[in-house]
């Protein structure tokens, strides 16, 4: 194999391991047979000294595998010898087995012929004696490392994030499971359960009400809040309105809080309107918030759990304004004023 001039050392052989640089040293597996040992190539490295090669001769498929097994190499070079050593089927073979170490093809072949198949087995790369360079052959071993690097580098950062991806629904789980509790215990809360608990154990309810606010007429309770209703579970609601605040939740992830203040005022006055209490209105976010998640896949559920909070809150805001609104007209109902002169 032709050798480059020794290259003179530089102060960057010194600096630190960044991409696209050589490597200042490697450890090499040099896998032959005895027809073709490695002192040759261990002379062709010393003679460049771009970088430092500690070369390890492995006689044989069996002492190749037995020094996979007990040490730690930056590559494996393996020579390609028809009817000694196939290393093609070893490449392929160790592949297989679950090394993933850098493997880098030695043969007389020409590259034309054996730079294919010897990709589709799993090696990194074939070099043809006749045609290599001692540095191109350095070369070859760093971008087989850093390859190897980036490989392994990308799958950790794959895990890392299917693990938060799992922590998120997880968590948007959890949070949909308070937030139908909390449902249950509003309609618990309605139906009286709560308070008859209390006054079973001897205990005292007490309101702070202001003498200055008007008693609520029975006439305002709404048709959906009677007790024949309270019963009635998410799916009773009905199936256009949920098409209604799915589509408000989904452009609400989307744009965020301030952009829809019209639809929002608009949701309240028919939520209002229709007599839809607060605790309804909670069950028809959890029920949308619970297929928006589902349809999520294997995407963030962070972000869409976060604007959905938002959009609950806004949601309130609006019926209990509309709400009290409503309570204001019916207390202080208008009047026709005296017209002059009667």
């Amino acid at each position: 194999m032709p050798t480059t001039k020794p290259a003179a050392t530089s102060p960057q052989r010194l600096a630190p391991r960044i991409w696209g640089q050589m490597p200042a040293r490697m450890k090499v597996l040099y896998v032959t047979t005895l027809r073709r040992t490695g002192g040759w190539l261990a002379e062709a490295f010393a003679v460049d000294c771009a970088s430092e090669i500690l070369l390890q001769e492995a006689i044989g498929v069996s002492t190749a595998l037995a020094q996979l097994r007990d040490e730690m190499f930056d590559a494996v070079l393996v020579s390609h010898e028809p009817g000694s050593l196939d290393a093609l089927d070893l490449v392929e073979g160790l592949r297989a087995g679950g090394n993933e170490e850098p493997m880098i093809v030695l043969g007389n072949v020409p590259s034309s012929e054996m730079t294919a198949v010897s990709y589709e087995v799993g090696a990194d790369a074939y070099c043809c004696v006749a045609e290599t360079t001692t540095r191109s052959l350095l070369w070859t071993f760093a971008r087989a490392i850093e390859r190897c690097q980036l490989v392994r580098e990308h799958r950790r950062l794959v895990q890392l994030e299917q693990q938060r991806l799992t922590h998120e629904h997880e968590e948007a789980e959890r949070l949909l499971a308070e937030q139908r509790a909390l449902v249950a215990e509003l309609e618990s809360i309605r139906d009286g359960r709560v308070g008859e608990e209390e006054c079973g154990r001897g205990g005292e309810l007490k309101y702070n009400v202001s003498s200055e606010s008007p008693p609520l007429p029975l006439s305002l309770s709404p048709p959906l809040l009677d007790p024949g209703s309270q019963q009635s579970s998410y799916r009773d609601l009905p199936e256009r309105l949920v098409n209604h605040y799915r589509e408000l939740l989904r452009a609400y992830v989307v744009m965020g809080a301030g952009n829809l203040a019209d639809e929002m005022t608009s949701l309240a006055t028919l939520l209002a309107d229709a007599g839809v209490s607060a605790q309804r209105t909670m069950q028809l976010h959890v029920r949308v918030l619970e297929e928006l998640i589902g349809s999520l896949g294997n995407r963030s559920a962070r972000h869409v759990m976060n604007r959905a909070d938002l959009l609950v809150l806004e949601v309130m805001a609006h019926l209990a304004d509309g709400y009290r609104r409503r309570y204001h007209e019916r207390s202080h109902p208008a009047r026709q004023l005296e017209l002059p002169g009667f």
